[in-house]
């Protein structure tokens, strides 16, 4: 059911372990590919490897902080990693970053020759400015990844940031470079939050935010990327369920990426994630993921379509839930009103905005027409 044909190549799946420390050797990559992961995507890997600071990644409930650079493991040492990944089978991309398009051609020619199936080029560091400067710069995109595209014979995949004033410009430059695929979207520069009786936060610097807390902006870029550019994409980001991954694809990926969830609950999430997903297809008869694949488009519509329509809440029969009253305190309109053991709206008071109906537990609000 799940066989997918990815950037040229045969995958199992599409469910991809992202770049991470998870995946920072052969024997990391070996170990996510074993855990029936479509294929693999190394730690990114730069021509000058840099010392680890400490602590360098926290999380909370929600997602992750991580400010770990890079590959700790020089150029010439992947050509060991890449042999230990590949020794038995499986498909692993080459994550390359540097801030010239002759230090990415470098890069990416050697792990051409290493071994590597693709090349995905990141081009934006949460943790630094210069890169995401450079995320942001179509035109130095595309001579990125035209000079990559021009020196090896491996698709090319190009790992966008959210943190852009117009995405669609950058996958735009990316398709017209040569490049087989854009990835989006990588962590996103934040701060995971502060520790008010220390006044410290929790790391001492800014770093890529990832997880549940950037699915809402993975699943936009995605989307304006789909609406804009002809290409294939990878949707990444806050991806934990098999529900998370069919959302990326009904809003146009081909395949997608799993990190954060890979890091805070191991590389058995990736079986559970392809098992719900399956679940999920068997249940609506779906016999292919291309059947889905930018389904949720047709339905998103840009702000100037939308429509002023006379939508009002009304009350279903279902019954409330035990002492809550989140409908009638979120109410902004004083239009849902409690009744004994129920409540009501009044549909002069309602404006249609919708809040009761994703706030009420018992899904006893629904808007109607």
């Amino acid at each position: 059911m799940f066989k997918t044909n990815f950037l040229g190549l045969e995958l199992d799946n599409p469910i991809i372990i992202a770049a991470g420390p998870w995946n920072r050797d052969g024997e990391g990559l070996k170990r996510s590919i074993a855990a029936g992961a479509g294929a693999v995507v190394t730690e990114s890997i730069v021509s000058d490897t840099l010392l680890d600071v400490r602590p360098r990644i926290a999380c909370d409930e929600n997602g992750a902080q991580n400010i770990r650079l890079y590959s700790d493991i020089q150029i010439e040492g992947w050509e060991r990693e890449m042999s230990i990944a590949k020794s038995k089978g499986g498909v692993v991309i080459a994550s390359v970053s540097a801030h010239t398009p002759s230090e990415l051609v470098y890069l990416a020619s050697k792990l051409e020759k290493f071994g590597a199936d693709a090349i995905e080029i990141s081009v934006s560091n949460p943790m630094g400015e210069g890169l995401e400067v450079v995320a942001s710069n179509a035109d130095i995109v595309y001579e990125m990844t035209k000079e990559v595209v021009a020196a090896v014979k491996l698709p090319v995949m190009v790992k966008l940031s959210q943190n852009t004033t117009n995405i669609s410009k950058v996958a735009k430059a990316v398709k017209a470079a040569g490049g087989s695929c854009v990835s989006a979207i990588n962590a996103v520069r934040g701060i995971l939050g502060v520790d008010i009786e220390t006044a410290q936060p929790t790391l001492s610097t800014y770093g890529g935010i990832s997880g549940e807390y950037i699915r809402p902006l993975g699943l936009a870029s995605v989307a304006t990327i789909s609406q804009t550019v002809d290409i294939p994409i990878c949707g990444i980001g806050g991806i934990s369920s098999g529900r998370h991954a069919i959302e990326y694809m009904m809003m146009g990926a081909s395949a997608v990426q799993v990190g954060t969830t890979v890091m805070l609950e191991g590389r058995e999430a990736v079986g559970k994630i392809i098992s719900e997903m399956e679940e999920w297809c068997k249940s609506h008869s779906i016999a292919s993921v291309e059947e889905i694949r930018g389904k949720a488009l047709e339905n998103l519509k840009s702000f100037d379509e939308m429509k002023i329509e006379p939508a009002v809440s009304t009350v279903k029969s279902v019954p409330c839930t035990e002492n809550c009253d989140k409908c009638t305190v979120a109410c902004m309109y004083g239009a849902i009103k409690r009744e004994a053991d129920t409540v009501v709206a009044d549909s002069n008071k309602c404006s249609g905005c919708g809040l009761c109906t994703f706030i009420c537990p018992a899904k006893k609000l629904k808007l109607e027409w």
